[in-house]
């Protein structure tokens, strides 16, 4: 309990300032970041047994795994997309595209969630898609057009009111003028300087020339970092489609992240990508290119830029590419060591399904990259989906979650048991 005080504490200073910059904010937020009382009571719980969570398993048996692993029900979690597990191990906050972050427990520890509710009732949210846990345990949510910090959320999540601080206020994190519905399902990663680095999809398939330098200069189409509390920020990575995924490796610290890529130009190009960037600035070649070399009709008669980074895998064509963590744990066999494992959401644009699978991509000494298919088998023999996946998570005991917001559930892949 000291230490939660003391965390507390610490944060009171940065709720007075950001309180005292952002008069505009809903009741709600004011009153929590000034440790107050709401007044609300209710929490929506989500039932973990029955036909819908039976129906879940019963598509569970067509997931084909390397020998040695298996696949289970952890949650039900509607609309789940991309989870943070707490340092803890107490809970994982799972982000929608919708209005709730969910709170998903374990308490008896048999790798099977006891319970679902949603985080921080009394707040109203906007696609608040990307959690994720600074190391000293402070939950940061993006959302559409805002970035909160939760305090001890971990510790306090059983209560309606939970202390919330805006980073970057309401209307902040891109211009009003360029809030959409497209494209906007943030994610955010604590980097090794322990920034948070925040991921701004611009909002069209292809954006006209005259939006070039607004989003350039705002990180839209690209990434920002910014310190913990919201402040220096910058724009990290640009030319960038739409990035709904990335993580840090291990060993270099360098970051991956997956990108989804332009539609209308075929079922076959152009291919996803997931791209390493090895320093700040580097620009990975939308619009110019669609996905991997491959030139947009809209920008074909323009130059590109002479420094372009191409990616490091060409994924398939309109496959998603979306979550993706790099692996630490014990539990898997040595060969998955800082190996990525990523989701793929699968197509819309395609006259046939691809994707709706895991992937998993292995990278040498010299950082050369291939992927393959980990777990598939959520498109079924009508080209129906059964489940798209989202998102990857691991747990403390080196288990591995994947999301799924069609289904909404998250599973969970262990091996050996």
């Amino acid at each position: 309990m000291k230490t939660i005080l003391t965390t507390l504490a610490a944060v009171s200073l940065l709720a007075g300032t950001a309180l005292a910059q952002t008069a505009d904010l809903p009741d709600n937020l004011a009153k929590l970041g000034a440790f107050k009382t709401t007044g609300v009571t209710d929490f929506t719980v989500v039932e973990q047994t029955g036909p819908f969570a039976d129906g879940i398993r019963k598509n569970l048996e067509r997931i084909k795994l390397p020998d040695g692993f298996r696949i289970e029900l952890y949650a039900v979690v509607p609309d789940a997309r991309h989870m943070a597990v707490g340092p803890q191990g107490i809970v994982t906050f799972v982000g929608t595209r919708k209005t709730e972050v969910w709170a998903v427990t374990d308490r008896n520890k048999d790798r099977v969630a006891d319970e679902v509710k949603n985080f921080a009732p009394s707040l109203t949210k906007a696609i608040p898609n990307g959690p994720c846990f600074t190391k000293d345990g402070f939950l940061i949510i993006a959302e559409q057009n805002r970035v909160l910090l939760y305090p001890a959320a971990e510790f306090f999540y059983e209560s309606p009111d939970v202390v919330a601080v805006p980073i970057v206020p309401s209307g902040k994190l891109v211009p009003p003028d360029e809030e959409s519905y497209n494209h906007t399902a943030r994610v955010c990663k604590i980097g090794p300087d322990g920034k948070v680095y925040i991921s701004l999809g611009q909002p069209f398939n292809v954006f006209a020339p005259e939006k070039m330098n607004l989003y350039t200069e705002q990180g839209i189409g690209g990434m920002i970092r910014m310190n913990t509390d919201g402040t220096d920020r910058e724009v990290y990575t640009v030319g960038i489609r739409n990035s709904v995924g990335h993580d840090f490796h291990p060993v270099t610290g360098d970051l991956w992240f997956t990108d989804n890529q332009v539609d209308g130009m075929g079922d076959d190009i152009p291919p996803g990508e997931l791209n390493h960037q090895t320093e700040a600035g580097q620009h990975f070649g939308f619009p110019w290119y669609g996905g991997g070399h491959v030139r947009t009709n809209e920008y074909k008669d323009s130059e590109p830029p002479a420094d372009a980074v191409f990616p490091a895998v060409e994924m398939t064509a309109h496959a998603a590419d979306l979550g993706m963590t790099f692996y630490s744990g014990k539990m898997f066999p040595e060969k998955y060591k800082n190996a990525i494992f990523s989701a793929q959401h699968g197509s819309w644009n395609r006259t046939t399904p691809v994707g709706a699978r895991v992937m998993v991509t292995f990278i040498d000494d010299e950082g050369n990259a291939t992927s393959e298919p980990f777990a598939e088998g959520w498109i079924d023999e009508n080209d129906e989906y059964l489940g798209r996946p989202v998102d990857i998570a691991q747990l403390r005991d080196g288990s591995i979650l994947v999301s799924d917001d069609l289904a909404g559930a998250i599973y969970r892949i262990s091996y050996g048991q």
